[in-house]
């Protein structure tokens, strides 16, 4: 798996770069956006991991150039500003995830897991609470109750637990709709939420996140 690290603070950039090769990554780190345009011109990757607050560019201006380039791979957000304009400025410019400084480098690695584990296997058990929720038979099993889910409700719940108590982008989960419209999402997680009882919250213009998970 190859990915590109935008990061120019040269410290944690290189404590994420060794721990990730450490788990068998291959990590192309830059410091400076043009970098990952050069890079990203010439060879494919599986993840960005993008710095917003780099000198010569915004990491999210950077993933939009990207994105109009038709540029779908999977991006990561690591940034210091914590205000939710800058979160949902993340989403919306194309990102699967924000992570806020500081945090734990073990915790990105979680993340990438996270996201990547649930492509390759759907035999998954995932803790959310007290409630454990089987990818496999679509069953959450609360202490209170248990819930066999369809399968479009099993699929946004894995994704809303998969995030880590971050927000899901709206673009992300209506890929489990067969109708990829506002509404159609709004009555789908209004629907898993009265049958799981779960702390599903809306975050206007940007997404869904699980609270408490």
């Amino acid at each position: 798996m190859k990915i590109v690290l935008l990061e120019d603070d040269e410290v944690l950039g290189e404590t994420i770069k060794d721990m990730l090769e450490d788990e068998g990554y291959e990590i192309l780190w830059c410091q400076r956006a043009d970098e990952v345009i050069d890079a990203t011109f010439s060879e494919r990757f599986d993840l960005y991991i993008f710095d917003i607050g780099v000198p010569d560019m915004e990491g999210t201006e950077l993933l939009r150039a990207l994105r109009e380039g038709e540029d779908k791979t999977p991006a990561f957000f690591i940034s210091a500003r914590v205000d939710l304009d800058s979160v949902r400025d993340g989403f919306s410019s194309g990102g699967f995830d924000y992570i806020k400084k500081p945090f734990f480098p073990e915790e990105l690695l979680l993340r990438i897991r996270a996201r990547f584990d649930k492509k390759s296997s759907g035999q998954k058990s995932l803790l959310c609470g007290d409630c454990i929720y089987h990818s496999d038979s679509r069953i959450l099993e609360c202490p209170q109750k248990r819930v066999v889910l369809s399968e479009l409700l099993g699929s946004l719940l894995y994704k809303l637990i998969s995030s880590g108590n971050s927000v899901v982008d709206k673009s992300e989960l209506m890929d489990s709709l067969s109708s990829h419209s506002d509404v159609a999402l709004r009555v789908a997680m209004n629907k898993l939420k009265k049958e799981t009882g779960l702390p599903i919250k809306s975050v206007r213009g940007v997404g869904y996140i699980l609270e408490k998970c």
